[in-house]
């Protein structure tokens, strides 16, 4: 609860689906009494076909939906609220608005079903590198009749981690955190192209007559280098651009499992054909 006299304090919620029963709002009322709440929910892609096809509208509306359900709710619950849309990246969308208005804390609400990117694929740890205010990620279970409740919550302290342990002038600074699943679909998609590659030239050069097969040899193997060359160049320079969320998952799907089916097909057309 607030001293008389001095500031409530301002939450900047990060609501990424619904915002509903009593136990996610008990979240945000642990700042006391009167405390000032912006939410902001990002315009996430619904899927990555769509992401790739540049809809921006149909995100903003669910987006729209979402934040009216949480207002109302908050409403309903007795917690003065604000809000708006915010990027599709809930990291940037908290960066932009921090920017708009400093905030005393960033509350974070994910669903217990999506905790994965947060905490394995390395948003977490850049929300913690680039906000300055105390975090708070709210992981909570929804579908039930009474609304969500929270399965846990990960607190982190205020300042930035960012370069930390950087020397100011190499320029480390600058590049983009990779988490090691993205890393791990790099490697994978790096070598994978260079052995499909390889394959195909061997079954072509092998051959007395070149084939069909052999010609789907060395189609797969041009697909798979420009699949794992978009995706590379995507995670290391395109970082600017948000190469992140559905698209970036889709890309990485096809490096850590098309990759290998591609080094399947061309051995077998090697050694069969």
């Amino acid at each position: 609860m607030s001293v008389a006299g001095t500031p409530p304090l301002r939450l900047l919620a990060i609501v990424t689906d619904a915002l509903d029963g009593p136990e996610p709002i008990d979240e945000l009322r642990r700042a006391g009494a009167g405390a000032e709440v912006r939410v902001i929910v990002p315009a996430i892609e619904a899927n990555s076909f769509r992401h790739t096809l540049g809809d921006v509208d149909g995100p903003t509306r669910e987006a729209e939906v979402r934040l009216r359900a949480a207002l109302d709710s908050l409403s309903r619950n007795g917690v003065k609220a604000s809000g708006e849309i915010g990027d599709p990246d809930p990291v940037q969308a908290a960066q932009d608005a921090l920017l708009e208005a400093p905030a005393d804390e960033v509350v974070i609400f994910e669903r217990e079903s999506q905790q994965a990117r947060w905490f394995e694929n390395g948003l977490f740890e850049r929300a913690r590198e680039s906000l300055e205010p105390p975090l708070r990620m709210v992981v909570v279970h929804t579908g039930d009749a009474d609304g969500e409740h929270v399965v846990s919550v990960e607190e982190a302290g205020a300042g930035t981690t960012d370069g930390a342990g950087a020397d100011a002038g190499s320029g480390a600074y600058n590049l983009p955190e990779i988490p090691r699943v993205d890393l791990a679909g790099m490697v994978m998609g790096i070598v994978g192209t260079i052995t499909v590659i390889v394959l195909a030239a061997a079954a072509a050069a092998s051959a007395s007559t070149v084939t069909g097969w052999h010609a789907i040899a060395i189609g797969i193997a041009i697909a798979t280098a420009l699949v794992n060359m978009a995706h590379v160049v995507g995670l290391t320079l395109f970082e600017s651009v948000h190469y992140q969320g559905g698209f970036a998952k889709f890309f990485r799907t096809l490096a850590l499992v098309g990759t290998p089916i591609a080094v399947v097909v061309n051995l077998l057309i090697l050694l069969l054909v």
